[in-house]
């Protein structure tokens, strides 16, 4: 018998929207122009680690007790999520094709025509010097393919049976994912007094930018879907836990930088997150709040927004429409609306349409086996 698909958490795509427009906000803005919240725009890299952590939790919603099941086909998965995520990869890398010149400039040329070769394939921050080349945002997504690769294998690990253990298990992953960035800090081989979002070095960039310095937040994620199972959805709990998740990286961004970049970039919020998702994938009114249509149908494009908001900034800038209709007075802000209406247009006139083709092209069914 199939196991039954989980029903979506509208919450936790509404809250996509957020974190995305967050990422644009640390980009493109001054993180003063917003007040009591600077400080969440000035950290708007963790949205990245939460999306990341997301990643391993939605998957294994979606997935485990099938893989479990032994119903989880790996190639159809794999194949599954290369639909659905390279067309808007190689869409921001022809966008980007204009940006090949100054990587030339800025690069050896051996190490340019690494990137050239390794950023199609989706494997640029496996070398952390070429990790942002062409798109800066794209890094990201060879991180996540390389958690597609193996989570058909996480997915299958035993169906835990208490809670108390399973935290203690997850514990463990935090702790570990605290280790780099505690290394960094430690020995400091950057030679850099003070890392901030800011600073260039070596070592910063291999923390920031390789697969090997966030998997645990995935794994986090990941083990965060069996706790999420043991909990009940009306559980009063879980709006607590939604609220101690926002309140607590609300205080932690408040300490500036008397909170080490190197630790709250990635590891330091994954318990936190891990509460927020708790809260959000319940039901209450925290969950209502988020889950409103408006925000679900943005956040449905969080992906679209983040991979193309670099591409989309430059070219909405170029094209010199803002001049053109009278809406460069109202700049930046114009120019968010737009990055967000261009995300939603590409999601369902780009996106959907050439997942759809490549999936008719490489005969793509479901990653669940045949019955």
């Amino acid at each position: 018998m199939e196991t039954r698909r989980p029903a979506p958490l509208r919450a936790l795509t509404g809250l996509r929207c957020f974190a995305a427009i967050n990422i644009v906000l640390f980009h493109f803005s001054n993180p003063q122009w917003f007040g009591f919240l600077a400080p969440v725009v000035n950290a708007g890299f963790i949205s990245v680690s939460y999306f990341i952590l997301l990643s391993g939790f939605v998957l294994a919603y979606n997935y485990s007790e099938r893989a479990r099941n032994g119903e989880l086909d790996r190639k159809r998965f794999w194949e599954a999520r290369f639909t659905r995520i390279y067309p808007i990869y190689f869409l921001s890398l022809l966008l980007s094709v204009g940006q090949l010149p100054s990587e030339y400039q800025s690069h050896t040329h051996g190490m340019y025509w690494t990137g050239v070769v390794v950023t199609p394939l989706l494997l640029q921050g496996f070398v952390p010097a070429v990790a942002t080349f062409m798109n800066t945002p794209a890094w990201t997504m060879s991180a996540e393919a390389f958690y597609y690769v193996i989570f058909p294998w996480l997915a299958k690990w035993k169906r835990p049976e208490r809670i108390s253990p399973h935290l203690k298990k997850m514990a463990v992953v935090w702790v570990l994912g605290l280790v780099p960035g505690a290394l960094y800090i430690a020995f400091n081989p950057d030679g850099i007094a003070h890392p901030d979002r800011w600073s260039y070095g070596k070592w910063l960039w291999a923390l920031k930018y390789t697969p090997y310095a966030h998997i645990f937040g995935f794994v986090f994620g990941v083990m965060l879907a069996d706790l999420d199972r043991m909990m009940e959805r009306k559980s009063g709990l879980r709006l607590w836990l939604g609220l101690i998740g926002f309140g607590g990286i609300f205080g932690l961004l408040l300490q500036g930088p008397l909170v080490p970049y190197a630790i709250v970039h990635d590891g330091l919020l994954m318990p936190l997150f891990g509460c927020i998702i708790l809260g959000l994938a319940g039901e209450n009114p925290l969950a209502s709040v988020l889950g409103a249509r408006p925000l679900v149908f943005v956040g449905e494009a969080s992906y679209c927004l983040y991979l193309l908001h670099f591409n989309l900034w430059k070219l909405v800038h170029a094209s010199q429409v803002l001049n053109a209709t009278g809406l460069s007075r109202f700049d930046p802000w114009s120019s968010y609306l737009l990055l967000i209406a261009l995300a939603v247009f590409a999601l369902h006139f780009i996106e959907k349409p050439a997942q759809r083709k490549l999936r008719e092209l490489m005969h793509a069914t479901s990653a669940i086996k045949d019955q």
